[in-house]
Order: C-alpha cells, then sequence, then structure tokens
C-alpha cells in the first residue's frame, strides 16, 4: 500500500509542477491533461469524451444520467465513448487541491491494443457500461508517471509518449473492467453497435428521430437496441437527446447572449415553456437565471 502512496505522491508533485493555478491544463503531450482545482466546484454539464482520468489528491462526483460515480486518491475513471455528464470536484481546498491526470483516446487506439497484446473478449456479450471506476494498480501508476514525466523532456515525447500511452491502456483492459472498454472497439460487439448510434445521436442532436430508425443504425431490434443503449449510457436514447440539447442551450447562452427562445428552436425544441421547463429540471433554474448565475460567478 506503501508503494502506491509512494507513485501517487509523484504523480501529485508533478501535476502540481505543470499546473501552478487551477483549471484543466493542456500538455505537450497530445491528448494529455492536467487539472487542479482548489475550491469545491460547481457541477459541470459537458459531453465527456473517451479518456483515462486518475485522481490522486481530492474527489470528485459525476453523474451518469441518474447514476452517479464517486471517486478519489487511487481510483481511475474511463468512458469508453461520448457521454454527457455533470461533474463536481467535492474535495479540494488551497492546501490540498484536487489534482487529476485525463488522458483521451480513440477506439482505433484501443482496438490497437487488442490486436497486438491478444486480449480476448466477447464480441456477442451484452453491452456493459460505458463508464467505470477501478483502482489504480502499480503498474498502472508507474507507466502514468512515465508518461507524465516526458514533460520534463520533450524531446522523447513523439517516439515515447505514444507507447507509454500504450501501455496505460493495455493495464485498463487488463483490469476488472476491461471488457467494458474493449468492447467499445471490437468489429460486431453490441457496445460498438450502439456506439455507433450515440456518435449518429451527437451529430444530429437537433433532429427528431425514431427509435426504429435508431435500431436499424444498430441493426438490432427496437427493443434489443433500448435495453442494450440504456445499459451502455445509463439512459435511455430521448434522454440522452435531450441532455445534449441542454447542454449545448446552455453554452449558446452562455457564450452568445441569445434569445432563449431562438436557442430552444436552434437545439431542437419546437415550445419555449418545454424547454425552458426541462432547462430548469437539469440546471436548477430558469435559463435566464441560470446564466445570469453563471456570468455573475465569473466576473
Amino acid at each position: 500500500m506503501s508503494e502506491k502512496i509512494d507513485k501517487q505522491h509523484e504523480l501529485g508533485k508533478l501535476i502540481e509542477r505543470y499546473t501552478g493555478q487551477d483549471g484543466v491544463h493542456p500538455t505537450s503531450i497530445p491528448s494529455l491533461f492536467l487539472i487542479r482545482e482548489s475550491i469545491i466546484t460547481e457541477p459541470i454539464s459537458r459531453v465527456n469524451e473517451p479518456s483515462f482520468c486518475i485522481i490522486v489528491q481530492g474527489e470528485k462526483e459525476v453523474w451518469l444520467g441518474e447514476e452517479c460515480f464517486r471517486y478519489g486518491p487511487g481510483n481511475y475513471i474511463v468512458a469508453s465513448v461520448d457521454l454527457p455528464v455533470t461533474g463536481q470536484v467535492i474535495r479540494a481546498s488551497s492546501d490540498s487541491p484536487y489534482l487529476a491526470l485525463k488522458l483521451e483516446f480513440t477506439p482505433s487506439e484501443i482496438l490497437e491494443v487488442i490486436n497486438d497484446s491478444y486480449i480476448q473478449s466477447g464480441q456477442k456479450k451484452n453491452a456493459k457500461r460505458a463508464m467505470f471506476i477501478s483502482e489504480a494498480e502499480p503498474s498502472l501508476l508507474d507507466a502514468v508517471i512515465r508518461l507524465a514525466c516526458l514533460l520534463d523532456n520533450p524531446k522523447h515525447i513523439p517516439i515515447l509518449a505514444p507507447l507509454f500511452k500504450k501501455e496505460i491502456l493495455y493495464w485498463v483492459l487488463q483490469g476488472p473492467n476491461g471488457e467494458a472498454l474493449g468492447q467499445m472497439a471490437l468489429e460486431g460487439s453490441n457496445a460498438l453497435r450502439v456506439r455507433n448510434v450515440i456518435e449518429h445521436i451527437i451529430r444530429n442532436y437537433e433532429k427528431t428521430f425514431r427509435i426504429e430508425d435508431l435500431a436499424e443504425i444498430a441493426n438490432m431490434s427496437a427493443a434489443s437496441f433500448h435495453r442494450h443503449f440504456k445499459e451502455v449510457t445509463a439512459m435511455s436514447p430521448i434522454q440522452f437527446q435531450k441532455q445534449l440539447r441542454l447542454q449545448e442551450a446552455r453554452r449558446l447562452l452562455l457564450a452568445e447572449s441569445s434569445d432563449v427562445a431562438d436557442v430552444a428552436f436552434r437545439v431542437g425544441y419546437e415550445s419555449q415553456s418545454q424547454f425552458s421547463r426541462e432547462y430548469s429540471r437539469m440546471f436548477g433554474f430558469s435559463p435566464r437565471a441560470d446564466i445570469n448565475r453563471l456570468r455573475e460567478s465569473y466576473i
């Protein structure tokens, strides 16, 4: 246990050195981000890209539909497909800030690791939840530290960063929830079929669709598709689309000072009253009150 704590401490020092101030910090390593927060944050809703995130200090909650994922030091969370989530740092202070490392990846990178390592994964099994939390083993922490240490030696990044990233994904795939990640890349798996529909909904979130049409994209019956979609995302296709619409509406209102009715129409709502009702239910405030509150907090 002390070995793991030592490795977490080492990684925490690296994150603190390359952040300095609160926020999400891109690095010179493609797809690698370092995160620091010294206060408990507001809940932030966004589409979470396929990624691996490990915490070394503090705690965070992520809500996927009605399901809550809470994780802290030594835990990592994986999202294996694009998912609309709400996240909040729930333990952080100036003396002990929240520190985390996030690594984004693609399905093709997962498939490459599977093919090169001959990892077995059942293709036709029921799709699994596309988000999970696991304990970071020392072997995984070693790989993460080696990747982060490349920031001290940028000349080695082009050659070594892809190798260390591949090793990180390998250890995640070998972990207790690895199959949930591997299924998202395997041709013919139910999870991959659902992923294709998720990508379709994200590209066309403002359009109206029928479950039967989505099931056809997945090459499943409507009942089977609905069941597998909910297993992967923790919500129905309609709920998934609603979260995408409301998140985009919030972004537009905050960025463009647009009229509420205009934004409601742009994200696919035909009724402003329905839009305002669903917006208030998701964010806890009416659209105008929410945006005014957020703008004041940024001043």
